[in-house]
């Protein structure tokens, strides 16, 4: 924004004024600003805030000081949210990190203050206070496929805006571990077989589903998985051999 001062000699004085005006406003505007051979001076200022501008004009040895004011309003700019999701895609599990930068949209400048809320399939639902760089960032294992929202909150000075970004969240790499106890055994003993279904890295979390044991002697079972991703069967029919055990 540019503000202007001309300052005139009031009648029956004449003549062009010199010295300095000082201008003081909302937002922090105090500059002073020497007059030009006109008598005019002009400040250039992107912190201003709406109410009264008051400029001040020191006099000189010919013409008195003075004052003027005059009332300005300064609406909130537009503002626009950017979302990145790092990694995408990403696997169940994977530590995701989610951010979003908010932005003034031009003739608007300046780095906006305020909250992003982040929300997104998943249970992703957390708001976080902006940086000084105007950025938000939350990280997340409980992401799944679909469209994360970033809503900024607004300020004073900008106002509300939304970014989206849709994310892609693939099945995790899983493996399966089996104990038998007791191992070995005799025949009609009673057995019991164990298999426990864990996460491969970078996926993480308890797997669930069912597990489908088989083996020599007739075994063929399928059991669901706990809530530690272990399921167990007991069988007094088993033979020697292998027992394999499936993860659904």
């Amino acid at each position: 924004v540019t503000v202007c001062a001309t300052v005139t000699a009031v009648a029956p004085g004449s003549g062009t004024p010199t010295g300095t005006i000082t201008f003081t406003g909302p937002g922090g505007l105090n500059e002073t600003v020497t007059l030009d051979a006109g008598g005019m001076a002009c400040v250039t200022t992107t912190v201003l805030e709406t109410g009264t501008v008051t400029v001040t004009y020191s006099g000189d040895e010919c013409l008195s000081s003075s004052t003027s004011t005059v009332d300005v309003a300064v609406n909130p700019a537009a503002s626009a949210v950017s979302v990145t999701v790092d990694p995408n895609p990403s696997v169940c599990g994977e530590t995701v990190t989610v951010c979003a930068t908010v932005t003034a949209v031009a003739p608007g400048s300046g780095t906006p203050t305020g909250t992003i809320t982040f929300t997104g399939p998943g249970g992703l639902n957390e708001t976080v206070p902006l940086n000084a760089s105007g950025t938000a960032c939350v990280t997340t294992t409980t992401l799944e496929t679909g469209t994360i929202t970033a809503v900024y909150s607004g300020n004073t000075c900008f106002l509300s805006s939304t970014g989206s970004l849709d994310v892609t969240v693939n099945p995790a790499s899983s493996t399966v571990s089996v104990t038998v106890e007791p191992n070995p055994s005799v025949c009609g003993e009673t057995v019991t077989v164990c298999a426990t279904v864990t996460a491969v890295a970078p996926g993480s979390g308890t797997p669930t589903g069912t597990i489908t044991f088989t083996s020599s002697g007739g075994l063929n079972e399928t059991v669901p998985l706990n809530a530690s991703g272990t399921a167990c069967v007991t069988t007094t029919t088993l033979e020697t051999g292998t027992i394999t055990a499936v993860y659904s």
